[in-house]
């Protein structure tokens, strides 16, 4: 999956100063090339926190991607998925709600959840996309 979440941080003008300077210098290509490298270096130094947390409340690490088939397996056998994953999380554009409902019990997602309006409105009691427990 190469698509791309957009976030917005408030900097003080001091920092974003600082910045500049460090792009001006040829350190960095531009801001976003500073910024996704500060990200990416905490993300490294608390790596083992974060494989902790996965592994203490099963979470998957990675890209999910959730088709039709899946889910209709899983109403043929009678059950249903809870999904906790750290990264993305993509149930298809061609599940609908009604398949949903009777396939997923819960979603937590810890970065990216994708899914149709109609599948997010249906599964909102069941969507936990930002907090844990």
């Amino acid at each position: 999956m190469s698509e791309t979440e957009k976030i917005t941080i408030n900097l003080g003008p001091v920092d974003l100063g600082r910045i500049d300077v460090l792009v001006e210098q040829g350190l960095y290509s531009n801001r976003t090339d500073l910024i996704r490298t500060a990200i990416r270096n905490q993300l490294d130094r608390h790596e083992s926190l974060v494989k902790d947390h996965a592994a203490r409340w099963s979470f998957v690490i990675g890209v999910e991607i959730v088709t039709r088939s899946a889910l209709e397996k899983l109403r043929n056998q009678g059950k249903q998925a809870s999904f906790r994953v750290i990264g993305g999380l993509t149930l298809a554009k061609d599940i609908d709600a009604e398949l949903a409902l009777a396939t997923i019990k819960s979603i937590f997602v810890r970065g990216s959840f994708r899914a149709s309006a109609d599948v997010r409105a249906a599964l909102a009691d069941r969507i936990n996309s930002r907090s844990l427990l």
